[in-house]
């Protein structure tokens, strides 16, 4: 789910005096930050601080992960996702979310964001001066420097403390049987001494008892060290000198604090004896892996990261040795890298020099590129919903391979964005996806049926945002150049684009023309193709809106079986909608509340949240006339908060507007207009998704 807190690796040791006092903060100021340096705990303690206070904000807490993010506009992405927000609306995304959480009493932490930290201050500046139920806990290396801004600087564990002995030995106990003797302890402790508490190096140098003994690990540890403080006697000015990596620091505006410099140095020794201890291959491999912007799977490391001396076997081998000494961590069925160990390793990347980092990026576009077409491809089968999750959890590397592919290979780069039409559009990813296309259509030399199919996502993205001469426009040109170079899936695009277009601003005649142009002009079977399926898709919303309810009715069931057999949703879910808006039309309930029923699962599982919207309006329409008026004004209420999710007021389609209000007026006198209200408020304060979710998992 977005904005949850992320997994914890590890039990939360000790902090208690800083989780009480960043508590309190919470609870009584609006920015708090907590900074430090890197590898010092404060995600983890971000992590367990933001889970405690949940219950004080009436909405709860989003968490937004900003590692990954390298300019602002994806800044505002992460931050929409991560507090729910799937704006469809053609304003400014700043402008949206500050619109969205201005309702809301609720915590939204901000971790890391280093890379755009200007972006970052004016954001939390912006959504502060906005939203006056918001408070913001910033977790970075420095503090925001905002007026009214708490900050609080972590620091290590202490050295000789409970607290740092703990965290070493369960690191310890992870991968050695029997985890730590009593003939061990002193040397234990001698250890977290010697790393001055730093949870990251404990971490580091616990993963490597799983082949050193303790003594041992401690003597070479020690003497790196040593050797560190040697050659600061020798010459105060020297920084670490420790090979690769010498030049590393902890990005501009590092949080300073007592003993911090020196401790820095501890840390990035630590790190460095780390690598030094690691096979050349495992780190050749670690250096590659900063390459992806968050986690990465199996395939992906080995299809991006092999190549030269680095055979895909390494690579698999490698990825457990990397995460048996803590580099990686594991996350879901694949692997992350800590921002701070990912730093390390990108530096690594730039020292092997130009060509290795080109042709890294190169394989990553590539391979990113190839499953954007491949998800393509299958849209009409059973593994549709499989590439909506990944188009959704690949964002980042999507994205990072298309401004690659823009820069390098913009005819390619044109392909895919127009691929990523209907997937990013469900995902929320719509001014993302239009801002894609644009650029991509901005190179002339770009022709044929790549160009085609990018004006019409264009037009499709237009129309979605509500600017219809422009969707006009672009469809228009689209079709103009299928035609000339007949090209018959992009004839079936331009249609679908036009008479989507058409239907959003109220003309089912001209969305049925042109429907029925693009299906004469590419012959074929039902499902031939997604094209000529979504026209059909438009045909028969224009046969509803023109009140032709029986031939709306059998192309819809036909449709349906069609999509059924396929195990498509996407347009399953819409035929859904249409055979639900047929039978309320002619006044059976039942049947409509079962279509609508099953329209919103396949949402669920798409995760639309505009089309869930729309489903829900319709929903509460047929739960008033089938006499359940009490949980009718509950959906409504559920419906409004999907609306705001989607940055829209309600829309839904023209033709169920009547029927809503005539329903609706039944039902709240049935049940009169103050408990109406009362339940339709109930589910506007409801957690949205986990209110639809149990209806649906419950009894018909």
């Amino acid at each position: 789910m977005p904005g949850q807190n992320p997994y914890a690796h590890s039990t939360f040791v000790g902090r208690e005096r800083e989780r009480s006092a960043l508590l309190d903060a919470v609870r009584t100021r609006r920015l708090v930050s907590l900074t430090g340096p890197g590898g010092i705990g404060k995600t983890r303690l971000a992590r367990e601080v933001s889970a405690e206070a949940a219950g004080k904000f009436a909405h709860g807490t989003h968490w937004a992960d900003l590692g990954p993010v390298r300019d602002a506009g994806q800044l505002l992405t992460e931050v929409a996702r991560a507090v729910g927000l799937a704006d469809q609306s053609s304003r400014p995304r700043a402008e949206a979310l500050c619109a969205y959480l201005a309702r809301q009493r609720c915590l939204l932490v901000l971790d890391s964001g280093e890379q755009v930290w200007d972006a970052v201050r004016d954001l939390a500046g912006d959504l502060l001066t906005a939203c006056p139920g918001l408070t913001v806990l910033i977790s970075a290396r420095r503090p925001l420097e905002l007026v009214e801004e708490y900050v609080w600087t972590l620091g290590p564990l202490p050295e000789d403390g409970p607290e740092a002995f703990a965290l070493f030995a369960e690191g310890v106990a992870a991968v050695r049987p029997g985890g730590l003797p009593p003939g061990e302890r002193a040397v234990a402790a001698r250890i977290c001494a010697r790393l001055e508490g730093i949870p990251l190096a404990l971490e580091l140098a616990a993963a490597r008892a799983a082949r050193l003994p303790l003594d041992e690990l401690a003597r070479r540890l020690e003497s790196r060290l040593d050797t560190l403080v040697a050659e600061r006697q020798a010459d105060p000015c020297t920084e670490w000198h420790g090979g690769i990596g010498a030049e590393w620091h902890e990005g501009p505006g590092a949080a300073r604090h007592e003993g911090g410099p020196d401790r820095h140095r501890t840390l990035r020794t630590t790190i460095g004896w780390s690598h030094e201890l690691c096979l050349p291959a495992d780190r050749l491999l670690w250096a590659r892996l900063t390459v992806f912007r968050g986690p990465f799977d199996l395939q992906a490391a080995r299809e991006v990261c092999a190549g030269g001396p680095l055979t895909r076997g390494d690579v698999t081998a490698g990825l457990d040795r990397l995460l048996a000494c803590s580099v990686l961590r594991r996350h879901g069925r694949g692997w992350s890298m800590l921002d701070t160990l990912a730093e390390y390793g990108a530096q690594w990347l730039e020292r092997l020099g130009t060509d290795e980092h080109e042709e890294l990026a190169a394989r990553h576009a590539a391979y990113y590129a190839r499953l954007v077409r491949l998800a393509d491809e299958e849209w009409l089968g059973p593994r549709q919903i499989t590439w909506f999750r990944w188009a959704r959890e690949a964002y980042g590397e999507v994205n990072a391979a298309l401004a690659y592919l823009t820069e390098y290979r913009p005819d390619e780069a044109l392909d895919v964005a127009g691929r990523l039409v209907f997937f990013w559009a469900c995902c929320g990813r719509l001014h993302e996806m239009r801002a894609r296309l644009e650029t991509a259509l901005k190179n002339p030399s770009a022709t044929g049926p790549h160009r085609t199919r990018a004006l019409w996502a264009l037009g499709v993205a237009y129309a979605l945002h509500g600017e219809y001469a422009a969707a006009e426009e672009v469809s228009a040109r689209g079709a103009e150049t299928a035609e000339r170079e007949r090209d018959r899936e992009g004839m079936l695009g331009a249609a679908y684009a036009g008479g989507l277009t058409a239907l959003l601003t109220g003309d089912p005649a001209a969305a049925l023309a042109r429907a029925e142009a693009g299906l004469d002009a590419a012959p074929g079977p039902d499902a031939g193709s997604p094209g000529r399926l979504r026209c059909l898709l438009v045909r028969v919303f224009a046969y509803t809106a023109l009140a032709e309810r029986e031939r709306a009715r059998e192309e819809a069931e036909r449709l349906r079986a069609r999509c059924l057999a396929l195990g498509e949703r996407w347009a399953l879910s819409y035929f859904d909608y249409q055979l639900a808006l047929v039978h309320l039309g002619g006044g059976k309930a039942q049947p409509a509340l079962r279509y609508a029923r099953a329209a919103l699962e396949s949402k669920r599982a798409i995760e639309d949240s505009f089309g869930t919207a729309l489903c829900l309006d319709l929903l509460a329409a047929t739960l008033s006339a089938a006499g359940q008026a009490e949980r009718a004004a509950r959906m409504s209420g559920i419906a409004e908060s999907f609306w705001a999710t989607s940055g829209h007021p309600q829309r839904g389609t023209p033709e169920l507007a009547p029927l809503r209000e005539r329903y609706e007026a039944l039902a709240r006198g049935a049940l009169g207009d103050e408990r109406w209200e009362l339940a339709r408020r109930a589910g506007r304060r409801a957690d949205a998704r986990e209110a639809l979710y149990s209806w649906l998992d419950g009894p018909d």
